[in-house]
């Protein structure tokens, strides 16, 4: 059976939804990503347009000002609750890794 759409997200996915916490332009989000993973994670332009445009069309995040080519986003309630639900994902893993651990099983 398929995965649904947005069921877990990237790491990209995942920051940058959590970059739209405050609308930020696309170029904001570019800058962000890196800064806030201390340079783990960064994102291409092209994947980040790409991702806006499929975030907006699922309805978790919303465009909030065009300014000529510069347009700003912010989180949803539905894009809020998707990265809730992947930071709670997350969360359960390393979870599971103390656990296996503290049991030795790895």
């Amino acid at each position: 059976m398929p995965r649904g759409k947005f069921q877990t997200l990237t790491e990209q996915m995942f920051y940058v939804l959590l970059c739209l916490r405050t609308e930020c332009y696309g170029m904001d989000i570019l800058d962000r990503v890196p800064n806030m993973t201390g340079g783990r994670v960064s994102v291409g332009s092209g994947t980040l347009y790409n991702l806006l445009e499929q975030f907006a069309q699922a309805g978790m995040i919303r465009e909030t000002k065009v300014e000529g080519r510069r347009r700003s986003y912010l989180l949803t309630d539905k894009g809020r609750a998707a990265l809730e639900r992947e930071y709670q994902r997350i969360c359960a893993q390393a979870q599971d890794y103390r656990n296996a651990m503290e049991e030795g099983e790895l």
